[in-house]
């Protein structure tokens, strides 16, 4: 779900047996029955949206964002791009191109699955959850999780920042088969974590970095335990609710809020329509989220900048520990065990390349970046849907790295 610079691109295709990502994600990235939300019209609906165009006369720094958007979008071959702009809080632009379907134009306020954006929620709620004195960063986890195989030696924060060494379940051939084959399936957890559970450990827990959905399948059952209340309404309370994201939510079901943003891609060889495949596998029930671009943009800003955070805990979610590790070795391919640098790491729930904080889920034919650059006080956040002729790889980090170019040159957003 997270497409990350540390980890292989894995958006399935029957042909490259590439998982449909994250997510990230992040994410971090498994469904229970609930009851599925409401879908009545209220913020982000047509009765009133907040989220809207850059009203009025652009300026010329507004201007020269639409126009590298528009000009991505024509070299992309995108169908359509959600984009908002933000520095230090103040709007840039908020705009929509192209269109979510045939005939029907794409608007800002249009829903869109956001994958692993929820990681950084989570890791969030999980650093708050530390400063309260609720449970400690490295905790083990077996009170927990007491069937975890090496649950003694695994703690809250190798969940989190993907040092456990437990394999990934989006990039085992058994289980992309199953999801190509079937993507409307509503997957479990024990379904899930039973990929990476038949295999060895990549290393010894906390030694090195390789990422895995299945961390943040285990930190969300995790959680939940410590708290007793159900990851959704603890990332609420703690996250997205102090933060106003009102139309950053939970969907139990493959259901979007409306309005939608419909997703194409040609993940299973002909080119169709993916708005409501199952995203049950992306992450632990309760934290499978759509959102925004004017909500995305605002978490970029707050998670990036720490808002929700003391300053310890914000230098902890930059660098959990992860700078210097990875790396291959006899038991764990460069490929995976990926070298984690200063310049490029993965945080907890968060990637940081260049002094940008963000995440980039990409899947199922959606594909997104929130960003931040905590030294400019800037937040990119772009949404992009494919057409039939797309390249591969998440084409939204394209748009936001050539928006990045402009307003900081001197920090490119290159996720690659």
């Amino acid at each position: 779900m997270t497409d990350t610079p540390h980890s292989p691109r894995t958006r399935p295709r029957t042909r490259s047996r590439r998982a449909l990502l994250c997510a990230a994600l992040l994410a971090l990235t498994v469904q229970t029955t609930a009851v599925a939300p409401a879908l009545a019209e209220g913020p982000g609906g047509r009765g009133g949206s907040d989220c809207v165009r850059t009203e009025g006369r652009l300026d010329g720094t507004a201007r020269r964002v639409l126009d590298i958007t528009r000009k991505a979008k024509a070299d992309l071959a995108l169908n359509a791009v959600q984009v908002r702009v933000t520095i230090d809080g103040r709007e840039v632009l908020t705009d929509a191109l192209g269109e979510s379907m045939t005939g029907v134009p794409a608007e800002p306020d249009m829903h869109f699955r956001a994958g692993s954006v929820a990681f950084a929620h989570i890791s969030t709620t999980l650093l708050r959850l530390v400063e309260e004195r609720r449970v400690r960063l490295d905790d083990t986890v077996e009170r927990w999780l007491p069937d975890l195989p090496k649950a003694d030696r695994i703690t809250l924060r190798m969940l989190a920042s993907n040092t456990t060494g437990l394999h990934d379940y989006v990039t085992d051939p058994d289980f992309l088969a199953e999801l190509v084959a079937n993507p409307f399936r509503a997957w479990t957890p024990p379904e899930l974590l039973a990929f990476p559970l038949r295999h060895s450990f990549w290393y010894e827990p906390g030694t090195s970095w390789s990422y895995s959905h299945a961390n943040y399948v285990l930190l969300v059952a995790a959680l939940e335990k410590i708290t007793g209340v159900r990851i959704d309404r603890l990332v609420k309370k703690k996250v997205t609710g102090p933060l106003e994201l009102r139309n950053t939510r939970n969907n139990f079901t493959p259901d979007i809020p409306r309005p939608a943003l419909h997703a194409f891609t040609s993940d299973r060889g002909p080119y169709e329509e993916s708005t409501f495949w199952n995203p049950s596998w992306t992450t632990a029930p309760g934290a499978v989220i759509t959102t925004h671009i004017c909500d995305l943009a605002r978490s970029a800003e707050a998670i990036g900048s720490g808002e929700l955070l003391s300053p310890r805990s914000y230098r902890t979610l930059l660098d959990p520990g992860t700078v210097g590790l990875g790396g291959g070795t006899a038991t764990c391919p460069e490929t995976i065990c990926l070298k984690q640098t200063e310049a490029k790491h993965f945080g907890l729930g968060v990637i940081v390349v260049n002094g940008w904080v963000l995440q980039n889920p990409s899947f199922s034919g959606y594909a997104a970046i929130q960003a931040y650059l905590p030294s400019r006080r800037l937040a990119i956040a772009v949404n992009a849907t494919r057409t039939a002729t797309t390249p591969d790889g998440n084409q939204a980090e394209v748009v936001a790295g050539r928006i990045a170019a402009l307003l900081a040159p001197g920090s490119p957003l290159a996720i690659d």
